[in-house]
C-alpha cells in the first residue's frame, strides 16, 4: 500500500513572519493523518521553516537545485547545501523552470541524479501543455520526460523518487483535468514503468499536480493511480492545504 503524500510548493511567496504563521496553523491541524505532509518553502525560508518543524510530522522539500555540488555558480544552491540545512526532498523539472528558465530535459536529468548523490528524494515533474495536448501527443511528452531520467539514473532509481504529473494548461488556468483524465496519465505513466520493473511501478508514489484545490482533492485522490498532490496556490492558506491533507487520510 502506497503512503498517500501532499506537498506544498510555496513558490516564490512569503515573509519570514508569514512562514512562520503558516507553518503553526499547518502543525495545528494535524492530527493522525497517514499521509506524508511536506512543505516546499523559497530558499531564503528554508532554515527558518526547518527550526518551526522540527520534532513535527512536517517534511521538509526545497523548490529546486543545481547539479553541481560545489563551485564558482553565482546565484545556485546545492544538493549538500539542502541536506545540510534538512531537507529531505527536492523539486524538479517544474513546469515553471521548463518553460520560464529553459530547463531541458537533460538538465533536468543531470539536476535529478544529483540529487540522488547527495541522499535528496526528487518530486519529479513531467506534464504537457495546453498545445501538446491539443496534438494528442500527451503520452509522448511524458514518455521522452521520463525516459531521460531513466537514461540517466536506471529505472531502479525511482524506488527513491516520487513522480508528479503536471498538466501544464491546469496550471492557474481555471480549468482542471477530470478526475478520470488524470487517473488516465497516472495510469500510462505507472503501466510505462512497470513495463520495465512490475515492482517499482507498484511502489512509486505518482502526485497530481493541476491545481489541485479542498474541492477536487478527495475525487482526484481516490484514483487508483493517483497517490496525492503537488500542491500550489491552496498550499499557502492553512486551512486549505490542511484540507487536501484530509482529503488525503
Amino acid at each position: 500500500m502506497r503512503q498517500k503524500m501532499v506537498a506544498g510548493n510555496w513558490k516564490m511567496n512569503g515573509t519570514s513572519n508569514g512562514v512562520r504563521d503558516l507553518i503553526s496553523g499547518i502543525k495545528a491541524g494535524l492530527d493522525g493523518q497517514s499521509s506524508e505532509v511536506i512543505v516546499c518553502p523559497p530558499f531564503v525560508y528554508l532554515p527558518i521553516v526547518a527550526a518551526e518543524i522540527a520534532n513535527s510530522a512536517i517534511t521538509l522539500s526545497a523548490q529546486n537545485m543545481c547539479d553541481q555540488d560545489v563551485g564558482a555558480y553565482t546565484g545556485e544552491i546545492s544538493g549538500p547545501m539542502l541536506k545540510d540545512i534538512g531537507c529531505e526532498y527536492v523539486i524538479l523539472a517544474h513546469s515553471e523552470r521548463r518553460a520560464m528558465y529553459g530547463e531541458t530535459d537533460e538538465v533536468a536529468a543531470s539536476k535529478y541524479a544529483a540529487a540522488l548523490k547527495n541522499n535528496l528524494k526528487p518530486i519529479f515533474c513531467i506534464g504537457e501543455t495546453l498545445e501538446e495536448r491539443e496534438q494528442n501527443i500527451t503520452e509522448d511528452v511524458i514518455a521522452r520526460q521520463i525516459d531521460a531520467v531513466i537514461n540517466t539514473s536506471g529505472v531502479a532509481s525511482l524506488a527513491n523518487a516520487v513522480l508528479a504529473y503536471e498538466p501544464v494548461w491546469a496550471i492557474g488556468t481555471g480549468k482542471t483535468a477530470t478526475p478520470e483524465q488524470a487517473q488516465g496519465v497516472h495510469a500510462f505513466i505507472r503501466n510505462k514503468i512497470a513495463g520495465l520493473d512490475a515492482g517499482i511501478a507498484e511502489s512509486l508514489r505518482i502526485l497530481y499536480g493541476g491545481s489541485m484545490n479542498p474541492t477536487n482533492a478527495a475525487d482526484l485522490i481516490a484514483q487508483p493511480d493517483i497517490d496525492g498532490g503537488l500542491i500550489g496556490g491552496a498550499s499557502l492558506k492553512a486551512e486549505d492545504f490542511l484540507a487536501i491533507v484530509n482529503a488525503a487520510g
